[in-house]
């Protein structure tokens, strides 16, 4: 078993590592372009949306109770579409470093738990490649596969989820090396 308190320097510095590679891998590579869609009609859309004053929140529609579901009203609201969900914030602009410390404080979220089962399963001074297999594929369980569920609930295009397990891959290799590389002695 490998102490806790020795680990503190692979989990912050694969948090950076990842951080700066998420970085690079949506703002300056272009596989990620297109995964977001302008509203038709935008500004009528906006302005139709803007007179209901919607509040933050995580909104479904056509909005119906687990026992309405099935009532032809309903259904027919269903056929009739659109059927979705949206994800209002507050207005004002986008507060990107909000987002920023959030996805760096989950790096680290991630890194410690994962920090956590290995220590428990891999012993100081154990070669690099068994510490990348053991780090890696729990880092890979968290980053790439936690995105699988959104296609099933949440109705996320394939292509837009696979990208992002994609993306968890290469966070899931670049933590598992930065573990195998600062593993302790």
């Amino acid at each position: 078993m490998t102490p806790l308190a020795t680990l503190w320097l692979p989990i912050v510095v694969s948090a950076v590592i990842i951080f700066f590679a998420s970085f690079i891998m949506h703002m300056l590579l272009p596989y990620h372009r297109s995964d977001y869609k302008q509203l038709p009609e935008e500004d009528k859309s906006l302005a139709a949306l803007r007179a209901t004053s919607l509040k933050r929140g995580l909104y479904v529609f056509p909005f119906s109770t687990h026992k309405e579901m099935k009532s032809p009203a309903m259904i027919e609201k269903y056929n009739q579409g659109p059927v979705g969900m949206a994800i209002i914030f507050p207005s004002g602009p986008p507060f990107l470093p909000k987002f920023l410390g959030l996805w760096f404080g989950y790096c680290l979220l991630i890194g410690f738990f994962v920090a956590y089962l290995a220590a428990h399963t891999v012993a100081p001074g154990t070669y690099y490649l068994a510490v990348f297999r053991i780090v890696g594929t729990a880092a890979f369980l968290a980053f790439g596969l936690g995105p699988l569920a959104n296609v099933t609930w949440k109705g996320y295009p394939w292509s837009f989820v696979l990208k992002e397990a994609i993306d968890g891959l290469i966070y899931a290799l670049l933590m598992a090396g930065t573990f195998g590389w600062l593993w302790p002695k």
